[in-house]
């Protein structure tokens, strides 16, 4: 089975499901039989139950290519009148696989400083990782090299939604969704591809550490 190509779809309706319940209707308790856990470090996360030592049991990691869309009302070149500085079709699509590259690269640091190996085939210790951003909102892309700048109170906001599997028999064990907005400032500061970068490095960082770090207290619990 296509994890990816039947994942994409589900992300998006539930990313839409649970942005809705932080904006004030009941929050979502349960999805495709995972249940809702309290006190995370993430918005949501849902875990199947009775499968804690199964997941405190892997210990690689195979990720999937990263799936990177623009929110709806993203329009990279509202306000931008210099042609320099004009977005093309070209210029969102690298700035896509840049992220998802750049959310790989932070993804192997993070787990490799708690033991675990990014791994490329399945096997019976090895858990799947599926991961989407979606929602992106880039406050001022920065495509072009010059001396202008471009003044923000923000860099934007993108949201993840991450899928755990059995890598070996597929089976879903957990959903988790997380909003990020980019570190506000008291004062306008400047935004451009050095800032924005450094801005996804750390919500990635975030998201990464949330993941070995759930691993981490699931192995001592269960050991």
């Amino acid at each position: 089975m296509n994890i990816q190509r039947h994942f994409i779809p589900a992300i998006l309706v539930l990313s839409a499901a649970l942005l809705a319940g932080c904006a004030g209707s009941a929050p979502k308790t349960e999805w495709d039989g995972l249940i809702r856990q309290p006190g995370t470090r993430l918005d949501a996360v849902f875990v199947r139950p009775d499968t804690e030592g199964e997941i405190a049991a892997f210990r690689s990691v195979m990720l999937d290519p990263v799936s990177v869309s623009f929110a709806r009302d993203f329009d990279p070149n509202r306000g931008t009148r210099s042609l320099m500085r004009q977005v093309n079709a070209d210029d969102l699509i690298a700035i896509q696989e840049n992220l998802a590259i750049l959310f790989r690269d932070v993804f192997r640091e993070e787990l490799a400083a708690g033991g675990y190996e990014l791994v490329e085939t399945p096997g019976p210790d090895t858990l799947r990782v599926t991961a989407a951003i979606v929602d992106l909102f880039i406050s001022a892309p920065d495509t072009a090299m010059g001396t202008m700048r471009t003044y923000t109170a923000s860099a934007g906001r993108m949201t993840l939604v991450m899928e755990l599997r059995d890598s070996v028999s597929g089976e879903l064990l957990a959903r988790a969704v997380d909003r990020r907005i980019s570190r506000g400032a008291s004062a306008w500061t400047i935004s451009n591809r050095m800032t924005n970068t450094a801005e996804a490095r750390h919500a990635f960082r975030t998201w990464a550490a949330a993941l070995r770090q759930g691993l981490d207290e699931l192995a001592q619990r269960i050991g």
